[in-house]
């Protein structure tokens, strides 16, 4: 009988080891997720009349990376595109800049995306810093928006205000799922196919 009881406290005290090795596994399988998936920003500044800049910032365990598109206005045309990427684990993304250069001529609008992914994707094999000339991109879009849902006047009542940012995005399909508003399964892009 006192031999069972000891297998039993033994058998107890294994799992009570292997809860505190597995949460610390846990625990630390967390933290380094959270370090990998660093973060991202876009900032636009206006500095003139004629001219945008939007800027990516790209900073995580392995990779800390800026790029710049400087866009004309009206016509939203990039006219220049900068990285500076100092810490990088893909040696492509090093000597990238001559290959986001292709994108100064492009456009802000419609079918942009297939244009950046065509010309500087196929161009690097860089897809980070592609993918932060088209989040550049998106920066200028979103800047107009704001301007939009500024000027114009909030409806207080809630069809009125659905009614509004679903027309708004119907007429603006750049809007789709940019922001978690306007993503797919929300009541304000019910109804609107998706942009190609």
């Amino acid at each position: 009988m006192f031999f069972m009881n000891k297998k039993a406290i033994e058998l107890s005290i294994n799992f009570l080891v292997i809860i505190i090795i597995s949460m610390v596994v846990l625990s630390s399988g967390i933290l380094i997720i959270r370090k990998y998936f660093g973060t991202a920003e876009t900032i636009k500044e206006q500095l003139d009349e004629q001219t945008m800049i939007s800027s990516c910032r790209l900073q995580d365990t392995l990779t800390d990376a800026l790029v710049e598109i400087m866009v004309r206005l009206p016509d939203l045309e990039i006219t220049d595109v900068t990285c500076e990427v100092r810490r990088t684990y893909q040696d492509a993304c090093l000597d990238a800049e001559d290959s986001l250069k292709k994108a100064i001529g492009v456009r802000i609008g419609p079918g942009m995306l297939k244009i950046i992914k065509g010309l500087v994707g196929e161009a690097t094999d860089c897809r980070q810093l592609a993918f932060m000339v088209e989040e550049c991109c998106h920066g200028v879009i979103l800047s107009f928006t704001t301007e939009v849902l500024r000027n114009n006047p909030r409806p207080t009542d809630k069809a009125e205000a659905l009614a509004f940012y679903v027309n708004m995005v119907k007429e603006n399909p750049r809007l789709y799922n940019r922001c978690a508003a306007f993503a797919p399964g929300s009541p304000m892009v019910e109804g609107i196919a998706p942009p190609e």
